[in-house]
């Protein structure tokens, strides 16, 4: 019997693809809004989003699909981590049934202001400031897309005046009408190729649906020095509001890095500061704090309260996280530097003699980028995997020294067995974590444990 909405109408059917964060958030958003909603996983689902689907009393199965009971739905939330090349997501389209991301779903039902945050690299950190700014400054905001709660549950209430949004190219793939108030573009960089037929510039149409929907005038903020951004803006030519962000010359309206000074105007608004005085280093984060400073601006917080927010600000873990110092070797986590175009900027965020662990699992990566930085900055090579021929070809006789090791207290010790004091001991893969750990977090936190050993047994 189908369910009935609250006019005695047939309720329509919601499937809900993937039963983690997002799916569970839009599972109970779509039961809120009328629907008949069904969650279903292809894997088990945790334990804690299992009990929030039962308190609900909202049907799901898991371990598997029911393809015809899913056919049978008026839409569909698609989990980001299903690629849309799957043959149940094939057979839904060709059925003409909408496959949506958890993200189109919120969108529908909040009267909130929407600051979206994409890139290649950057993304979480420049998400997490924009959110740091305008809660401090007294904003009414919330946090959520590709970090923090599910975007979908917390629209349920919808008690936000804004909502800050990480947007990975997998959720911005299954948006279609949501439009942001204002978008913030960082970089574009390969990356999760094998999602677009290892075609770059499918990568790059991906990134730039953030654009879809904008108004005139919203706010578009993007990093002007980007080739694949500046080559893409000649195409399309955008109708919106823009921001630029540049390392290399001032730009107003947009923001700019001169002499150490972080420089950004919007409207009446201005803004000064000695990029010295703040707890972020390196060109990478002055992209990523301009960007910040601009949307934060863009909604009418004060220079005084942005300064403020800036300089209180604690970043997410293993971003440049310092981790620790031994005998004057300071210890700084980058695992979620996952490819070159991350280490490129970690390495030229360093200022001293650096010793440099990578390695895992090689996304097809070309090094030749590093070249400079390399010579410039990297006594020593610490290669951290399971096969680490490319970097140990590559960087002999570009690297004074080069060890090989499949054992993270092993290269922390290498690293401090090699370093003077004054040295920094950087882990900043350039890949992908999964030859030897869990993932880039399990990665970072065994480093953190291998260098609070060493801390501790002095």
């Amino acid at each position: 019997m189908s369910k009935l909405n609250p006019d005695g109408m047939a309720a329509q059917k919601l499937v809900v693809l993937g039963g983690g964060e997002s799916g569970v958030g839009a599972a109970l958003l779509g039961q809120a809004k009328g629907f008949d909603v069904f969650v279903s996983d292809k894997g088990p689902l945790l334990d804690n989003y299992r009990a929030v689907l039962r308190d609900a009393g909202i049907p799901f199965e898991e371990g598997h699909h029911t393809e015809a009971r899913i056919l049978q739905a008026d839409e569909v939330v698609k989990s980001p981590g299903i690629p849309e090349k799957v043959p149940l997501v094939q057979q839904l389209k060709a059925k003409g049934i909408p496959v949506i991301s958890e993200i189109e779903l919120a969108a529908r039902y909040t009267r909130a202001k929407l600051i979206g945050i994409t890139g290649s690299n950057g993304k979480t950190t420049t998400t997490l400031l924009i959110y740091h700014l305008l809660k401090t400054a007294g904003l009414n905001v919330g946090l959520a897309g590709n970090i923090g709660d599910s975007f979908a549950r917390q629209v349920i209430d919808d008690t936000f005046d804004y909502y800050v949004l990480e947007l990975s190219s997998f959720q911005l793939d299954d948006m279609y009408q949501t439009r942001l108030h204002t978008a913030i573009l960082l970089n574009i960089t390969p990356d999760h190729l094998d999602r677009y037929e290892y075609n770059f510039q499918h990568y790059v149409n991906s990134k730039f649906r953030i654009l879809q929907n904008m108004q005139p005038q919203d706010n578009f903020i993007y990093f002007r020095e980007n080739p694949a951004i500046a080559d893409e803006l000649a195409k399309r030519s955008p109708d919106v509001n823009r921001l630029p962000v540049s390392l290399e010359q001032a730009v107003n309206p947009g923001g700019y890095l001169q002499n150490g000074r972080l420089i950004a105007g919007y409207g009446e608004q201005a803004f000064n500061l000695d990029m010295a005085e703040l707890p972020l280093k390196g060109p990478h984060n002055a992209i990523n704090m301009l960007s910040a400073i601009l949307a934060a601006q863009s909604v009418g917080v004060n220079s005084e309260a942005i300064a403020e927010g800036l300089g209180t600000f604690k970043n997410a873990a293993h971003r440049l996280e310092p981790t620790g110092t031994v005998n004057g070797v300071q210890f700084i986590n980058d695992s979620k530097a996952t490819n070159v175009d991350s280490v490129f900027y970690a390495l030229a965020s360093m200022e001293v003699p650096t010793i440099w662990i990578a390695g895992g699992l090689d996304k097809g990566n070309d090094y030749s980028q590093l070249d400079r930085l390399v010579r410039q900055k990297v006594k020593a090579l610490i290669c951290l995997g399971k096969d680490n021929r490319k970097l140990t070809e590559y960087f002999t006789g570009i690297v004074p020294l080069v060890y090989e090791t499949q054992d993270m207290k092993d290269a922390v010790a290498k690293g401090l067995a090699w370093a003077q004091p004054g040295d920094v001991v950087l882990l900043s893969p350039a890949c992908a974590s999964f030859d030897l750990f869990r993932n880039y977090e399990d990665r970072g936190n065994q480093f953190k444990e291998a260098v609070q050993r060493l801390v501790d047994s002095r």
